[in-house]
């Protein structure tokens, strides 16, 4: 295995961290622990969750994926696994969530509120990587930082990091960083994948300077890169044909985000080139994930152990020239599918 250092942190990870948000809804916790097992058993060392999973968010299922991945590590070496995990972002941002009564905020008191629930849930004493899941418009960076520099002094959290952000949140909550003397965020978790490359637009600019690692979600576009909606149906148990038949409007427009004309057309060539270079979807898209500079590594998620094989075969797999070329062109005939 392939070890690569998150940022310039001391964090040694697998180029493939293994998601856990659908643990506890999409997932049952016998399955989760059969896909963990799995991943670990293969030299996967690296495992993300956070308070609000699972996913879609509930407050009847708020922390279950925590406790899920929580009783699963405790029979495991913990020096042997890098552990991340997320605060709920803020109430004033893109949703409100279902934690907290819906008064959430990147602030002191909510984030050792919620790094202390963590800790509880995943039975442990100290978290590697301590994420805020996405910026607080209203509270300023420096008290959010050093909320978060005091977690790491006090040696809850050994490094931070953040995501959904932008190129501007993140060079402003570095450099407020360096004034200050605070931990920094050493990783940005943001949407990357062959049907969103938005990511190279600025932020791939500030990771290289800065030397701040990308942890890219949803390399297969939330199971659209797999080529499984490409049919003449949608499968009954997808999560987007369930999302699309939600109650929750901010669901079913997370889902028409992700499958829609555009990307299906897309996807559709993408499997076209990876049959002819002999590998799954599947696998093209998480190696083209993994195959960037400025990637430690791409989260990957499973509801069932069988999807974890074409995933894992990334690992052996370094796409060439003729390859690469052949999904840029993708993009060039059809440019940012996912908007």
């Amino acid at each position: 295995m392939e070890y690569r250092y998150i940022g310039k942190s001391g964090l040694r990870v697998s180029p493939l961290c293994m998601g856990t948000m659908t643990f506890g809804s999409f997932c049952d916790k016998r399955s989760s622990f059969e896909i963990m097992d799995k991943a670990y058993d293969r030299g996967i060392n690296f495992f993300d969750t956070a308070e609000l999973y699972p996913v879609p968010p509930r407050s009847s299922w708020a922390g279950v994926t925590e406790e899920i991945v929580g009783e699963w590590m405790a029979k495991r070496p913990r020096e042997s696994i890098i552990l991340a995990s997320k605060v709920a972002g803020a109430a004033s941002g893109w949703f409100v969530p279902p934690i907290r009564h819906g008064m959430t905020a990147i602030d002191r008191f909510h984030i050792e509120r919620a790094v202390e629930g963590s800790l509880k849930r995943l039975k442990t004493d100290y978290i590697d990587l301590y994420q805020m899941h996405w910026p607080d418009t209203v509270v300023p960076i420096e008290e959010s930082l050093e909320a978060f520099d005091r977690l790491v002094q006090s040696g809850k959290v050994r490094y931070i990091g953040t995501s959904n952000d932008t190129a501007y949140g993140l060079t402003k909550a570095n450099e407020t960083s360096r004034y200050k003397n605070l931990a920094r965020f050493e990783s940005i978790q943001n949407n990357f994948s062959l049907l969103n490359r938005r990511f190279m637009d600025e932020l791939a600019t500030v990771c290289r300077k800065e030397s701040i690692s990308l942890l890219p979600y949803a390399p297969l576009a939330g199971g659209v890169l797999s080529g499984k909606y490409n049919g003449e149906f949608y499968p009954p148990d997808a999560r987007f044909t369930k999302y699309l038949e939600d109650k929750n409007p901010r669901v079913r427009a997370q889902a028409s985000k992700y499958l829609n004309e555009k990307t299906l057309r897309a996807t559709a060539i993408y499997i076209e080139i990876a049959q002819a270079a002999g590998m799954s979807v599947t696998t093209l898209a998480v190696a083209w994930s993994m195959q960037h500079d400025f990637v430690a590594s791409s989260i990957i998620g499973a509801t069932s152990v069988k999807q974890l094989d074409e995933t894992l075969a990334a690992l052996d797999v370094k796409l060439d020239g003729e390859i690469l070329r052949a999904c840029d062109e993708v993009e060039e005939a059809i440019p940012y599918s996912m908007g």
